[in-house]
């Protein structure tokens, strides 16, 4: 028995979609899959949940078609897409049944996507390495005649982000970075890109309604009404393989750099404010445990954020907010559009970053600004009335 109510998912897709190939077929693939499914061709967000853009351009969210899918994982490898969404370690809530898909899950490189100390810790919430050889991936995408590339490898796997990169190039494939490693934000990747005629959107990418937007849209009132800022944090809790991979220090250090530097840049660009950058943390909680992973919460996050300051009279104001939110399902919805505004980039010609559709969608774009301009922006690209 399911425990999800879906009598507002359609099926059916445009005949002229979007091929999809997903690297690591985690919960947020689990989500993405599922939401691809359920949605399917609805041009109507009405009485619909969830859906920022029923169509994009010309693309609804059932034009995505998931093609292949790369992992390394020996649950998943050699399954259909449809089944390995729903293979463990995954743990995200189930809102959809999907049909299969013909989408196989290849194997990949390993590199640096397999975190050595998961197992340690929590051997049931761990990745199990398959012994299957990888396969040549540019060729694969090549062969599948892919469009768009999404990257949801483990935060801190830098040399396989930069290796599907490559390999996205090489097929002259979209490249959608979801993770904060910083391809579609550091000036060299953009430019390789460019060269290579394709469009790159990231990093790192900011929920539908998630903790890093909910503490912008708070910093963002203090800043608009006047108030001091003098420190904030957020911190953040949850049991799935994303928060017990970030147990390691050295692996969730861009996670930290790209979630703070979200909060920072909107006090730093805010013309009335006349101070420096307040103390700021952002990432998993720093209390006794140092980490956020819970055992057993699975993919139910709950982030805290506090905002300490002075209003006029320099009085003492204080905000304490509270989010819970299921936190795969939560990234779909915004790379449901991520992906539809990449393959706009590729029928344009976009060469390198897109800055509108990045600006809005992740926490580390290339160009960063304040949530209110990016979304006139993103609407703006989308109508085509800009070009990036």
């Amino acid at each position: 028995m399911t425990n999800y109510n879906k009598s507002w998912c359609a099926q059916g897709s445009e005949s002229n979609g979007i091929r999809l190939a997903i690297v690591g077929i985690g919960n947020c693939a689990s989500s993405l899959v599922q939401g691809i499914t359920c949605y399917g061709n609805m041009n109507d967000a009405g009485g619909v949940p969830g859906i920022i853009h029923p169509l994009v351009g010309s693309y609804s969210i059932g034009s995505i078609k998931p093609i292949v899918g790369f992992d390394i994982d020996e649950r998943k490898v050699g399954k259909d897409i449809s089944e390995a969404i729903f293979k463990k370690p995954n743990v995200t809530t189930k809102f959809s049944d999907v049909p299969n898909l013909d989408a196989r899950v290849f194997m990949g490189p390993i590199l640096d996507g397999l975190p050595k100390h998961m197992a340690l810790i929590d051997p049931e919430m761990s990745f199990v390495a398959s012994k299957e050889r990888p396969v040549d991936v540019a060729k694969v995408l090549r062969d599948y005649s892919i469009d768009v590339v999404v990257n949801y490898l483990p935060v801190g796997s830098k040399k396989a982000t930069e290796f599907y990169a490559n390999a996205a190039i090489d097929a002259r494939c979209a490249f959608v970075n979801c993770i904060p490693i910083f391809i579609a934000s550091d000036e060299k990747w953009i430019q390789t890109f460019e060269e290579a005629g394709l469009p790159v959107l990231g990093d790192d990418v900011k929920s539908q309604l998630g903790a890093t937007w909910t503490h912008r849209v708070l910093i963002q009132a203090f800043l608009d009404r006047g108030v001091r800022i003098l420190d904030t944090k957020q911190e953040n809790y949850a049991g799935n393989t994303d928060f017990l991979n970030m147990m390691d220090p050295e692996r969730i250090k861009t996670k930290l750099a790209s979630k703070k530097s979200s909060i920072e840049h909107l006090i730093e660009d805010h013309k009335n404010g006349g101070y420096e950058i307040p103390p700021v943390y952002a990432g998993p909680a720093q209390g006794e445990n140092n980490h956020g992973y819970v055992p057993g919460r699975n993919d139910r996050k709950m982030a805290r954020i506090t905002i300490n300051g002075v209003s006029f009279g320099n009085q003492p104001i204080n905000i304490k907010a509270e989010l819970e939110v299921e936190d795969s399902p939560n990234s779909a919805g915004i790379v449901v559009d991520a992906i539809r505004c990449a393959k706009l980039s590729l029928n344009r010609g976009v060469k390198g970053a897109v800055p509108s559709a990045s600006s809005f969608f992740f926490k580390h774009p290339y160009e960063k600004i304040p949530d209110s301009e990016a979304i006139i922006r993103l609407e703006s690209f989308i109508r085509g009335d800009i070009r990036r």
